[in-house]
């Protein structure tokens, strides 16, 4: 027997899924930001701040296409009718 999975439970591993690769992201953003700052920019702060800002704004869009999965370049949503005339 296969096990059923409620939509809250489903919904909640989405979430965190989405906050997991938020902390990834942004982490990494940071990091590459500290090194840069360091190494290129005579320690300013705005690489940081630059590159944490687009570690979340990739873990933005890949929640975003989770969540609404039509948002994917080249998908396409099936509707019954469609299916059943094939």
């Amino acid at each position: 027997m296969s096990k059923s999975t409620s939509s809250e439970n489903i919904v909640n591993q989405k979430y965190d899924r989405c906050l997991a690769d938020l902390l990834v992201k942004a982490g990494v953003g940071f990091g590459v930001g500290v090194v840069a700052s360091v190494i290129l920019f005579r320690r300013r702060t705005w690489p940081v701040a630059l590159s944490t800002g687009f570690g979340i704004g990739a873990a933005y869009a890949d929640c975003d296409r989770l969540f609404n999965p039509a948002r994917i370049p080249g998908t396409r949503i099936i509707t019954q009718a469609e299916e059943e005339s094939k």
